[in-house]
């Protein structure tokens, strides 16, 4: 594996970054910025440009348009050829086209935008929302908050120090019925919580696997489109979307529909900081392809008081107590199953159902947001950036973990689950969903080292060489994109 720079390099690096976590750790304790945030009554109109909006940036567009006295006055996306259904839609309600930009920082020169909402690939989050909110807008970004673990922290740090808002777009936060339900959680309802489980199991199928590098279509700057991450050939048939399954770009499904799981896991949790330990499993099973990232994962977090487990299963697979993309606590008094963004159902130890929780929509992430730049105060977000980089660093902490592992074949990766028989029940289950897809158990995945955690610095402190495990907080940016001069 190759890294971004030498030793002495990250030892630089991590003075640095290890001073910018100290610093964010106390911000997340006051939560407030130093300076406000600028206030808009209800009758100022909030002026908006997307950015990205091949995908998931489409429901960026519907979420301000016409909505809250927003206005939608740029779109922003490198590849041309992906803008119409934005243009004509915003056109529809508007009356008129926004304005277009292939280059993001245009954006930044214009005085007049309040809100820049991101949807990009998840490499540019980071980069594009600190230049944002260092050119004096509020931000709105898609999950995860980062590629990476210190990207989060630096996206703090500049949030705090601009006096800006910066919601991130895990949106079961803003749910009634997921609000309700982690209340009653709260409340002790069941007990006190030893366990939160965490779930994404969502069918992928292969991408294929090409002989030669494609060519990036002429509509698209590809070097904006790289943006801070290395410019590096196009080994996949599908340059959008399957960037997820490259390491350069992506951070797998973990990092992808994942992180909505992981952070309603933690939320459940009301615990602070990062754990203080993680290690993963697991491995891309079942088929051979241009992806990098693993399809099946099994992580373990501990928090000390409580524990944390996250699954993946990009095969086909059963539920697990009626939660295939959700959540599952277990508390000493009962348990509580979250199977969908915005419904959940209490039951005590003997399975009889207590309770139910239902109602929201994506719609009133964005409702919470815009209220928010309108009061402009950070307690107003449902999601603010403190607590979108903890829930996207548990996904990166169980990715790192995995690329440090050892191969070894399925029917000895079950060791570091042995200790607690949850883990080790969960581990059974991994098991046998890799036998229903007739993976063949002599199949090597990789086991990662149990990596333990400092939650002030966010940093490693043990099990694994600490030089390497600590590289992979944090990327070299490429010259012109650099992040760490903003803040």
């Amino acid at each position: 594996m190759a890294f971004p720079f030498d030793r002495r390099e990250f030892l630089e690096r991590t003075a640095i970054l290890g001073a910018v976590a100290a610093s964010t750790a106390t911000m997340r304790v006051t939560h407030a910025a130093e300076t406000p945030a600028k206030t808009k009554g209800a009758n100022d109109r909030i002026r908006v440009a997307v950015v990205g909006v091949k995908g998931r940036g489409m429901s960026h567009v519907s979420g301000f348009l016409g909505k809250n006295n927003c206005e939608i006055v740029a779109v922003c996306d490198c590849d041309e050829a992906v803008i119409k259904n934005a243009m004509e839609a915003v056109k529809k309600v508007q009356g008129e086209a926004p304005k277009f930009h292939q280059d993001y920082r245009k954006l930044l020169e214009d005085k007049s935008i309040d809100v820049i909402s991101i949807a990009t690939p998840n490499h540019q989050h980071a980069l594009m929302a600190v230049w944002a909110m260092r050119a004096g807008k509020h931000v709105y970004c898609e999950k995860p908050a980062t590629h990476n673990v210190h990207e989060g922290a630096l996206m703090l740090k500049a949030a705090r120090k601009y006096g800006k808002l910066c919601q991130i777009g895990t949106q079961s936060r803003s749910n009634a019925g997921m609000r309700a339900a982690i209340d009653y959680i709260h409340k002790g309802n069941i007990g006190k919580v030893e366990m939160a489980y965490g779930t994404c199991y969502k069918p992928r199928k292969s991408i294929g696997k090409v002989a030669a590098a494609t060519i990036p279509p002429a509509s698209i700057d590809y070097d904006l489109w790289c943006g801070p991450a290395p410019k590096l050939p196009v080994m996949r048939k599908s340059l959008h979307y399957d960037w997820h399954w490259t390491w350069a770009y992506g951070n797998g499904d973990f990092g992808n529909q994942g992180v909505h799981e992981a952070d309603k896991a933690r939320w459940g949790l009301n615990l602070p900081g990062l754990p203080i330990s993680v290690s993963c499993v697991g491995g891309r099973f079942g088929y051979v392809d241009d992806g990098e990232t693993a399809n099946t994962q099994l992580a373990i977090y501990d928090y000390g008081t409580a524990k944390m487990m996250f699954e993946v299963r990009g095969l086909e697979t059963k539920d697990i107590l009626g939660a295939k993309v959700g959540n599952i606590w277990y508390g000493d008094k009962g348990y509580v199953v979250c199977p969908s963004y915005s419904a959940g159902i209490a039951y005590d130890k003997d399975g009889n159902k207590l309770q139910e929780f239902k109602g929201g929509g994506d719609q009133s992430h964005f409702d919470n947001f815009v209220k928010a730049v309108r009061s402009g105060k950070v307690e107003d977000l449902n999601c603010d950036i403190a607590e979108g980089h903890l829930s996207a660093a548990l996904c990166h902490l169980a990715n790192i973990s995995y690329r440090l592992g050892k191969e070894t074949p399925i029917a000895e990766m079950g060791a570091a689950f042995q200790a607690v028989p949850q883990a080790k029940a969960a581990y059974a289950r991994f098991a046998q969903h890799l036998a229903d897809n007739k993976i063949d158990p002599t199949t090597k995945g990789l086991v990662g080292p149990t990596l333990t955690i400092d939650p002030k610095t966010e940093q490693f402190t043990g099990g694994a060489d600490l030089v390497t495990a600590n590289a992979m907080l944090f990327r070299d940016y490429r010259k012109g994109f650099d992040i760490t001069e903003a803040v």
